[in-house]
């Protein structure tokens, strides 16, 4: 699962870093990924929204096994 969570990542990275803003992987375990915001997103009022609307749903759209994504 690690794998395709990165794979999916390296998509959506390029719109994120188009804002100063970035995504790196932390762990992926029992179907949790955790994630860290980093650069512009780091602290932005709308980073939740980003992970859960953004992240989160094409996360979910192509691994319907995931269970949660959590911001570490």
């Amino acid at each position: 699962m690690r794998e395709k969570v990165e794979t999916i990542l390296e998509q959506i990275r390029p719109s994120l870093q188009a804002d100063g803003g970035d995504v790196e992987l932390v762990d992926v375990e029992d179907g949790i990924v955790s994630l860290k915001l980093t650069g512009a997103c780091d602290g932005c009022p709308m980073a939740s929204m980003t992970l859960r609307n953004g992240i989160e749903r094409v996360l979910r759209e192509q691994i319907p096994e995931l269970k949660e994504v959590v911001a570490v």
